[in-house]
């Protein structure tokens, strides 16, 4: 008797005591409930003062009652689950909220008309005009810049990882991680005093040529350390077992990189090239410098001035007129939609083989 009522006593004692499902969700009703009248009663604060409190009522109020009901250690358990959610929450705010206005603003003006014509012939004051010079200044500029940029990434970076030894590569490494923070404006000055003020003139009769290659040039220094790191640290993270298996079967190394290790890092080098693209999509100081910009369309990026959706975003938002806010927020919004397009096809032309599976 005396042991079966030990061992009961024993079975009641393991197994401890917990808070309902719903406890937690009602708690966060009545945090934001108490925030809002309490903002609302001092008359001091808005929305965002209102989270606030609610989240800080919340962590507090669910704290001393797991640690009334679970105990020290679960409501210890419970804080820094609380914190990280409310650390993801935070994160995302800024995303949510810049989508939103993005979306809510840009759609008033984006239809078929904004995307079909140019800015030539348009005055500020007038609600005419859209941005298809730049749609296509922008699809010019970021492809060459991609053309020139990935080759010269995707094989400095295999030498860095399969061929290269020493101070050499360490050499490497260090002007890669150089490139990396160098600000956008100096690399349009660079291309502005290297090819636009020396080399263009030998090819345009003496005379310097602003054009939508420049800016491309341009472009592709700021891509440069960009798909270089990436790619590196996807060649890195294919085992080595799938190279050491090809060796012993006789292939050569460059077949076994060419074959194996690039299909298997193909995801995440699309994923490192797309990030570049994206960033010098954005990019506005190079394509001042080198290509001045350009009302019309020019589909000849070798020869004269050529715009981008990001330059034509900077000039509607610094134009005095009623309708240049929203022409600057429907190119921003079909910037945003150009690039989302350009990754979503890249990642459905670069899934995964049966090799990288």
């Amino acid at each position: 008797m005396t042991v079966g009522s030990h061992s009961a006593r024993t079975r009641v004692n393991l197994k401890a005591q917990r808070l309902p499902k719903w406890a937690p969700a009602a708690l966060g009703a009545g945090a934001i409930g108490v925030a809002a009248l309490a903002v609302h009663a001092t008359g001091f604060g808005g929305p965002v003062l209102t989270g606030v409190t609610a989240a800080l009522l919340f962590v507090v109020g669910l704290a001393v009652l797991s640690a009334v009901v679970e105990g020290g250690r679960t409501s210890r358990d419970r804080i820094a689950t609380s914190l990280v959610y409310a650390a993801f929450v935070l994160a995302l705010a800024p995303l949510l909220s810049m989508a939103f206005t993005l979306l809510s603003k840009g759609t008033e003006r984006l239809n078929g008309y904004f995307l079909g014509v140019s800015m030539k012939g348009v005055s500020a004051f007038d609600d005419a005009g859209g941005a298809y010079h730049a749609i296509i200044g922008t699809l010019e500029q970021a492809g060459i810049a991609t053309l020139i940029t990935v080759p010269l990434g995707v094989l400095g970076a295999i030498y860095i990882v399969e061929y290269g030894r020493g101070r050499l590569a360490t050499l490497i490494r260090f002007f890669v991680d150089v490139m990396t923070g160098i600000p956008s404006i100096v690399a349009g000055l660079f291309i502005l005093a290297f090819w636009v003020l020396i080399v263009s003139p030998y090819l345009n009769n003496g005379r310097p040529e602003y054009s939508g290659f420049a800016a491309a040039l341009a472009l592709s220094v700021l891509m440069l350390p960009t798909v270089v790191r990436s790619t590196e640290e996807m060649l890195r993270l294919v085992p080595g077992a799938l190279r050491e298996g090809a060796y012993a079967l006789g292939i050569p190394q460059w077949k076994t990189i060419v074959r194996i290790v690039l299909p298997t890092a193909a995801p995440g080098i699309v994923t490192g090239v797309m990030l570049a693209v994206a960033r010098a999509c954005g990019e506005t100081a190079p394509v001042i410098l080198v290509a001045l910009g350009n009302p019309a369309i020019n589909f000849n990026p070798l020869s004269g001035g050529q715009s981008s959706l990001s330059l034509y975003v900077y000039e509607q938002a610094g134009t005095a007129s009623k309708y240049a806010p929203g022409r600057a927020w429907a190119g921003a919004l079909t910037l945003v939609v150009l690039v989302l397009t350009l990754t979503v096809a890249a990642k459905l032309l670069a899934r995964r083989n049966k090799l990288a599976r």
